[in-house]
């Protein structure tokens, strides 16, 4: 799980949203690593976000801090204006924020599921058109976080998991139509990954203690394996894997249950 740091993102822009704790404060960390100036969005939080700006900065890197509601398209725009205001271009964007109601197919809600899928799925579809117009013309790269909950059944998710689903398939329409500009698309599905975000589901220590009995490798995903898969996917390296969701479990989803 060793990292290696080299400079494949030396003075680019890169914005992560929901950046202010777990997987998404993880990415900005590891892109200002590499040598990126980092745009951290947050909505909750504030005091985190600025944490994680004052570790960018440490690395010598500079940082834009943007509050911004995934949940509305104004802001989402009002975003990408202050990105262009302050940097004058964007060379990647990586949508990691999500939410979700965490209940039962038959206890979902429509105001909940309309929550989930403007936060989870169409601030994809917002920024990602909005990213486009920033991005130079020698190119750049976007990437979706998603999860297993698009394609597997697991309890307490159904509205994630669909938001999930159109996600995935947002990303292969928008790799298609951004090819001819270079800019690459892809998402990065992972497994249970060890983030506070997973107090946020009923029975969860049971549901890891299975997980970890089932894992065929020693150990659970974590942020910094999504971070090394995300540098390397949002790299020139990576040019012609396109539309793609990328697995990240362990091996986990190979067995059958």
């Amino acid at each position: 799980m060793g990292q290696t740091v080299s400079n494949r993102y030396q003075d680019k822009v890169v914005c992560v949203t929901g950046s202010s704790r777990g997987i998404g404060r993880k990415l900005a960390l590891r892109f200002a690593a590499e040598g990126a100036d980092v745009v951290i969005n947050y909505f909750r939080n504030g005091d985190a976000a600025r944490e994680v700006a004052r570790e960018i900065e440490s690395l010598g890197r500079r940082v834009l801090l943007v509050r911004a509601n995934m949940a509305q398209e104004e802001k989402i725009v009002a975003m990408f204006d202050e990105i262009r205001n302050a940097f004058g271009r964007l060379d990647v964007f990586i949508h990691n924020a999500a939410s979700g109601r965490n209940r039962s197919a038959m206890e979902v809600d429509t105001k909940g599921w309309d929550w989930t899928m403007q936060v989870n799925t169409r601030a994809f579809l917002v920024g990602a058109q909005q990213a486009a117009q920033l991005m130079p013309q020698t190119g750049g790269a976007m990437l979706a976080l998603s999860s297993f909950g698009s394609d597997h059944v697991f309890p307490y998710y159904l509205s994630v998991g669909s938001s999930k689903a159109a996600l995935e398939s947002i990303v292969r329409y928008f790799a298609i139509e951004l090819a001819d500009r270079k800019i690459n698309v892809n998402a990065i599905s992972a497994g249970a990954v060890l983030t506070d975000a997973l107090d946020h589901f009923p029975d969860m220590d049971k549901t890891l203690a299975e997980v970890e009995r089932k894992m065929p490798y020693h150990r659970m995903v974590t942020p910094d394996d999504i971070a090394n898969l995300a540098l390397f996917l949002c790299s020139p390296e990576a040019e012609m894997i396109r539309g793609q969701t990328i697995k990240i479990d362990g091996g986990i989803t190979l067995l059958v249950p």
